[in-house]
């Protein structure tokens, strides 16, 4: 018998967005892995379903069980099939909880990623009481920034996260 998720799950018209589990670990690794998560966010070590599986335990099911909410797998409604991830996460040297998104190519252009990042927004707003919530990117990932803009966040200034090499743009948004 499977359980039932005691977390909140979402719906828009085309996607699910539900709280990762144990069992989507084969999907992750996927995505860890896609050409464009490597080279926008970083290669997260995660190379075989044993360290997705501890991926899921230690970075998205602990931050979800403090919190309420965090990373979210994206499952297109007609197929039934993940095509990304969506959450609100509370990262390390970041003043305020990010909003965040990665789709497979594959699902890129499609609208998907303004459709679950919008319902996420609204939920940190209704569902988890957030009043300002921020985004990071890259300079080089104009694809994501020009998402981030779409939602209405606004560039802020350049920042590093400790132990991050890189110049990241640094987002806000009032909810």
């Amino acid at each position: 018998m499977k359980m039932i998720s005691p977390y909140l799950s979402f719906e828009t018209e085309r996607l699910i967005l539900k709280p990762f589990e144990i069992s989507d670990a084969p999907f992750l690794l996927i995505l860890l892995n896609s050409p464009k998560w490597l080279q926008y966010i970083g290669d997260r070590n995660v190379h075989t379903e044993a360290e997705a599986v501890e991926y899921i335990q230690v970075r998205m099911i602990t931050q979800l069980e403090k919190l309420g909410y965090g990373n979210n797998l994206v499952i297109e409604k007609e197929s039934n099939i993940p095509i990304g991830a969506c959450g609100l996460y509370e990262r390390p040297g970041l003043p305020i909880v990010d909003i965040g998104f990665a789709f497979l190519q594959e699902y890129e252009g499609k609208g998907y990623g303004y459709e679950a990042a919008s319902r996420l927004l609204k939920a940190g707003k209704e569902d988890f009481g957030l009043q300002k919530v921020c985004a990071i990117t890259t300079k080089e990932n104009v694809t994501s920034q020009k998402l981030i803009d779409k939602l209405g966040l606004k560039f802020i200034k350049i920042i590093t996260i400790e132990g991050d090499k890189e110049n990241l743009m640094y987002f806000e948004k009032e909810l």
